[in-house]
């Protein structure tokens, strides 16, 4: 198997056929093709089959990248969706959706070395793929069982992610979440054109045949509270996420039309679902026609804009307070965005929103970076007498999330949190202040 190895220096990279800039426009398609068979094995046979391999290293669940890779260049593809599946419960959405440039693929030795990295999340794709094609993924079904009960709150990645591996461990497993469908922001946050629906469907479908017991449109704190939940079981998970969005001061930010990033988002992935939105049909949180402008630059807002694209907006503008280099997004999303036609005005801080009773405009003021701050990040500073307004009657706030109250949401005032916000932990049991929780 060595031999089908190492070939980077005769082999050029390739990715997947990418459709059209003005093709994808006009849909919510996922914009990528996929590869045939020998395609995933040539370019899987590009790895340098690393020592040390970096591009594990800086995966956040630690994939076995280098092996998988060498059984997909040998053809061994139920073995190669074996190890992929073994660290990462969802291997075919991470194929999709992880920023593999600022992560794996950033890190491999022969991009480093100017050969052009592995199209590590192509082929990881391609072997989930095959291997739904073929039956391979089964639904998580234990060994023994155990009569243990396990209480999860938010049927998000995390939420289902843990359900899964708990479930293959025997215990009886209850997911908690207060949307109608399973999934949390792989369903209402990330747009179609970058995770089919259908992708997560299925694997929540393969849950819920494993006796996955899912409970939707359950809100803890109204339905239930914290307390009455760990009556019901041995113990609670809290896999909540961040929902609630990072807001901005400024004169004029209580004008209509100026509206928080995932409450844009979750309209349009409804719609695109087939459910009832008035707040899109009324034209609210929709951007058909009408000059767009996100604040922010991050992955999030690379999908408000690419969203506003397809919807139809007469223009789209992204507005970011430091440079290109300094984006928290990933780069090839931002690629896309420009492909797609989103103009990106960098060095730009809002000042103001403009207009009568809905706005008109936002009022911009020109900066450049300073000296760095305490994290490394330069500082932008205002450059006086350059402000100018950019035209907009649907301004989206992309600027991050925070933890939601919890101990209230809950109803359990006792529940400790951090001075962030987030739920205090013991970081060598995992365990809240409550037991079992």
């Amino acid at each position: 198997m060595p031999e089908r190895m190492l070939k980077f220096v005769d082999v050029d990279r390739k990715t997947p056929e990418k459709r059209e800039a003005e093709d994808r426009r006009r849909d919510f398609d996922e914009i990528y093709r996929r590869f045939d068979k020998s395609q995933a094995e040539t370019q899987a046979s590009r790895c340098s089959q690393c020592g040390i391999p970096f591009c594990q290293v800086h995966c956040p669940v630690q994939h076995n990248i280098p092996d998988w890779l060498m059984l997909t260049a040998a053809g061994r593809m139920e073995e190669a969706y074996e190890i992929a599946q073994a660290a990462n419960t969802f291997p075919e959405i991470c194929g999709r959706i992880c920023p593999q440039d600022r992560l794996c693929e950033g890190n491999c030795v022969i991009e480093q070395a100017g050969h052009g990295t592995v199209t590590i999340g192509a082929v990881e794709t391609y072997i989930t793929e095959t291997a739904f094609a073929n039956g391979w993924v089964k639904p998580p079904m234990p060994m023994r069982e155990l009569e243990q009960s396990i209480g999860i709150v938010g049927g998000g990645p995390a939420g289902l992610s843990a359900a899964d591996r708990l479930r293959r461990r025997g215990y009886q497993v209850h997911v908690y979440d207060r949307y109608d469908r399973m999934g949390g922001l792989l369903i209402y946050g990330i747009p179609n054109f970058k995770l089919d629906k259908e992708v997560v469907r299925r694997r929540v479908d393969l849950q819920e045949q494993a006796g996955i017991v899912l409970h939707r449109n359950f809100e803890v704190g109204r339905d239930s509270t914290l307390q009455e939940l760990r009556e019901r079981h041995h113990a609670v998970l809290i896999a909540t996420g961040v929902y609630k969005a990072r807001d901005m001061r400024a004169p004029g930010s209580g004008l209509a039309n100026i509206v928080p990033a995932l409450d844009f988002l979750i309209a349009s992935n409804r719609k695109g679902l087939g459910d009832d939105v008035p707040e899109f049909d009324d034209g609210a949180l929709n951007a058909d026609g009408r000059n767009v402008v996100v604040l922010g630059a991050g992955d999030t807002a690379m999908d408000c804009v690419r969203t506003a694209v397809r919807q139809g907006a007469d223009s789209v503008t992204c507005l970011y307070r430091r440079d290109k280099a300094n984006m928290p997004g990933s780069r090839r999303e931002v690629q896309y965005a420009e492909e797609e036609g989103v103009r990106f005005t960098m060095l730009a801080m809002p000042e103001a929103f403009l207009g009568d009773d809905a706005v008109s405009a936002v009022r911009v003021q020109r900066v450049h970076l300073g000296v760095a701050d305490a994290s490394g990040r330069q500082t932008p500073e205002v450059i006086e007498g350059a402000d100018f307004n950019v035209e907009a009657d649907l301004v989206i706030k992309a600027l991050g999330f925070e933890p939601e109250d919890v101990p209230t949401l809950f109803g359990t005032p006792e529940l400790q949190t951090t001075r962030w916000g987030t739920v205090k932990i013991n970081y060598q049991t995992k365990m809240t202040n409550l037991d079992g929780v």
